[in-house]
């Protein structure tokens, strides 16, 4: 698995996470050494928008977001994935999908991953942030249900 984070001004290196992510590893491993420098270099309008993973949602992860002073976005219980980074973990594997042959072992796939996680041009990232609007006014059309999105 590998963890990484977007925004229109700058994206977090890609984390590959082993094991199982608790809350106290995706605290130490990326909110504290990732998100919280790149949050601060956005800037205090800067919002996470994490989803529902249940280390997203552990009791320290969430003392500790409040303690940090971090603006979080809330998602629903079994809300539709409207986060941008859904789209751009779906470019990423699109990337990856065109080396031939495939991978020949998990290093080669993490570099492979670093490489196209970069490689994503910024306005395709921009593009998948500014359209955000439009997709929860989709989702609220649709109640909920299936959008062009």
């Amino acid at each position: 698995m590998v963890w990484g984070g977007i925004s229109t001004r700058l994206r977090t290196p890609l984390y590959h996470v082993v094991g199982n992510l608790t809350g106290v590893r995706y605290q130490n491993e990326i909110l504290q050494p990732l998100v919280i420098p790149a949050l601060q270099a956005i800037g205090p309008r800067a919002i996470l928008q994490p989803d529902n993973a249940p280390p997203h949602r552990s009791a320290a992860v969430n003392t500790f977001i409040q303690q940090a002073r971090v603006n979080r976005m809330l998602w629903p219980a079994n809300s539709p994935d409207l986060n941008p980074i859904e789209h751009m973990w779906d470019e990423l594997c699109r990337r990856v999908q065109q080396h031939h042959p495939p991978p020949a072992n998990l290093g080669q796939l993490l570099q492979w991953l670093q490489q196209e996680w970069n490689g994503v041009p910024r306005a395709f990232i921009c593009n998948l942030i500014h359209s955000m609007r439009q997709r929860c006014v989709e989702c609220l059309a649709h109640n909920g249900g299936h959008t062009r999105y």
